[in-house]
């Protein structure tokens, strides 16, 4: 690496600390719920160029449609353009995106990145709650600003609880994720717990700088609070079923206990997948 890119990350990484980061994502938030015409008109515009979105596999395929840049964004896509994996052993994907990481929770440290991990007691925000999982199995998916934004069930289960962390609001790429030490278990995230067939299973929806906000079926849109807030549930939902969606894009982490489920070799960091999409079989 050079010293003029070494110099660039560095000065990337100590921003993300300088700039007041929920105070900027409220901002955002404001200007990505407007219904203003000639704003949102001119954000959304500005985003499909600079993104290159294919509106071709939306549900309303007119950007000047949406009533929001939030609407926008969060935008349905249209029947059979994502296929749920009906095999009964399928995991499937639960977001269009790239794997960050996917692997085997080692004692109770999850993979960020190289000479990066994170404990999964802190990104779960509760001991008792992290305990199946201390030596499961965890898949990272990053959705980009181009990806499809709603978040479905990798498996059928039975919601039980949700947990909302407060935390910082990093921005979420390679570059922080190899910089910024146990970066998941640092920013806002919701985590949901299922009971399914496989046992205990968590999908955690991890902010970052801009997200302008988290939205669950069973929540709603997650209004921060800065204190823990833990819920109970008992709501089914299928393999498929939407859970959940970002307003701007962040990451979903899937977590199972040990022994139950496996992914599949074909997948690694990097690799691209999209929502429904077979990422792992039980066992």
């Amino acid at each position: 690496m050079s010293l003029t890119t070494r110099l660039k990350k560095d000065l990337f990484i100590k921003a993300q600390s300088l700039v007041p980061q929920h105070q900027l994502s409220r901002v955002v938030g404001k200007l990505a719920e407007s219904e203003n015409l000639l704003v949102k008109t001119a954000v959304i515009q500005a985003f499909k160029s600079k993104y290159g979105i294919d509106l071709s596999i939306a549900q309303q395929a007119d950007a000047l449609k949406y009533k929001s840049f939030n609407e926008f964004f969060t935008r349905a896509l249209k029947d059979g353009v994502r296929v749920i994996d009906n095999a009964q052993d399928s995991i499937v994907s639960p977001a269009d995106g790239a794997i960050s990481q996917i692997g085997s929770i080692d004692d109770g440290e999850v993979f960020q990145a190289k000479g990066q991990s994170f404990s999964v007691e802190k990104l779960i925000g509760d001991p008792q709650l992290a305990q199946p999982f201390k030596h499961g199995q965890f898949a990272t998916v990053y959705l980009s600003p181009r990806d499809y934004h709603r978040v479905h069930m990798p498996l059928t289960g039975r919601l039980t609880e949700t947990l909302y962390i407060p935390g910082e609001l990093f921005s979420v790429n390679q570059v922080t994720a190899e910089n910024i030490p146990g970066l998941f278990a640092r920013n806002e995230r919701m985590v949901c717990l299922f009971d399914t067939e496989l046992g205990r299973m968590a999908v955690v929806l991890v902010g970052a700088m801009i997200v302008a906000g988290i939205e669950t079926v069973v929540t709603g849109k997650v209004k921060p609070t800065g204190r823990l807030e833990l819920n109970h549930h008992d709501v089914v939902l299928e393999k498929g079923d939407e859970l959940g969606r970002f307003y701007l894009g962040s990451t979903a982490i899937v977590l199972f206990e040990k022994d139950k489920m496996a992914w599949e070799s074909q997948f690694k960091a990097n690799s691209v997948v999209v929502m429904g999409e077979k990422l792992g079989h039980t066992l």
